[in-house]
């Protein structure tokens, strides 16, 4: 694979990926007959200059472009609310999500809601809410900025209650994105701590995807080669980034978000918590969580925890050897050891564990998760 050169792929919907190929966005939307995007991103990304430029590029080309970054760094429901009102007060016929995850959810939200005004979260797909999504949705691109979530390969948003912080699934195949534009150069400038969080989001996502007891071939050799391209990739993607390792980071968080539609696990439900009631930052929650929550996954599952150490090179072909991996490698990137590093205090494992026992992630966990389990896995990491 040239890191010079760019491809295109469908899987599962179209992606161009390559150095530069958000230069193809006026092009694309004037041949798609679309002249008013809403640019959904959030405030630190809009104003950077890729930001710039992609707006400068829209302008140049006839094309007017609003922008909407007025969201939380993990999304409720208002931030869709609001992203929603102007889409509708300044006539807009298309959404393009650019950022993280945040943004991306809140994007995708919003192409839900345009012609969706139930109460958002009648839509929630853990009620069965998907079979209301019935009407049409506006033409939706993605153009992720970080190497995480890969949400911009994705069908589902996550968004939290504004006062329960519980979250919520947004779940529809109308909801997966036209087009990804996926270009590595908007990560080369990342902070180094947001390139760890984000990156460790992506190995968790694989990982876990990974582990989940359904039989999906197609996914789990996914999930295996996202764990090895992480492996080559994250320690000098943080530390000495190129193209290279930022390209095979990309690759790897757009395949674990493939992966996961397997299911999440345990790690993702000690994550959520500590987002909504925190506002930790996703990836960082995962990081924190993931040596802690893979340890707990060990029993029963010995035989994939092998094949996890195989294509991590390990000596020690064991769940235990993958454990210390995980510690070894979140200490490489200078990622906390304790959640007590990133807020978490002892007055907070309670609700933590009541919000966990809730969460949506742990039951596809190959091993049961009781709200004692999450209590005891939080004081473990504490």
């Amino acid at each position: 694979m040239s890191f010079n050169q760019v491809y295109q792929y469908n899987f599962p919907t179209t992606i161009r990926f390559g150095a530069g190929v958000t230069g193809e966005l006026p092009a694309y939307l004037l041949s798609s007959k679309l002249r008013r995007p809403l640019l959904v991103s959030d405030p630190n990304v809009v104003q950077l200059d890729f930001f710039r430029k992609i707006l400068s590029s829209l302008e140049a080309a006839g094309l007017s472009a609003e922008v909407f970054s007025d969201i939380h760094k993990n999304p409720v429901k208002s931030d869709v609310y609001r992203g929603t009102e102007l889409y509708d007060n300044t006539s807009r016929d298309c959404i393009i999500g650019v950022g993280g995850g945040a943004a991306i959810d809140v994007a995708r939200a919003i192409v839900l809601r345009v012609d969706h005004r139930e109460d958002l979260f009648k839509y929630d797909d853990l009620i069965g809410g998907d079979v209301y999504v019935t009407g049409t949705v506006p033409h939706f691109i993605t153009i992720p900025t970080t190497a995480g979530t890969g949400s911009e390969v994705g069908r589902s948003a996550i968004i939290a209650d504004d006062e329960t912080h519980q979250k919520k699934i947004l779940f529809s195949p109308k909801l997966l994105a036209k087009i990804v534009f996926a270009d590595p150069l908007l990560t080369m400038d990342l902070p180094a701590p947001i390139t760890a969080a984000t990156g460790m989001d992506a190995l968790t996502h694989n990982m876990e995807a990974f582990l989940v007891n359904m039989f999906h071939p197609m996914c789990d050799g996914i999930a295996l080669e996202g764990i090895s391209l992480i492996h080559q990739s994250l320690r000098d993607a943080v530390k000495k980034p190129d193209l290279e390792n930022k390209s095979k980071m990309l690759v790897a968080s757009l395949m674990g978000a493939v992966a996961f539609q397997k299911g999440l696990g345990v790690v993702h439900s000690l994550a959520h918590p500590m987002s909504s009631l925190l506002d930790t930052h996703h990836g960082l929650a995962n990081a924190v969580n993931i040596p802690y929550g893979m340890a707990f996954n060990i029993p029963g599952s010995e035989h994939k925890f092998k094949r996890i150490a195989e294509v991590l090179e390990l000596n020690e072909k064991t769940g235990a050897a993958v454990v210390e991996y995980l510690h070894a490698l979140n200490a490489a990137i200078s990622i906390p050891s304790r959640l007590r590093d990133v807020g978490v205090k002892e007055e907070h494992l309670d609700t933590l564990a009541d919000l966990a026992l809730a969460d949506f992630a742990h039951p596809n966990n190959p091993r049961p998760v009781s709200r004692a389990d999450f209590r005891t896995l939080y004081q473990e990491a504490l």
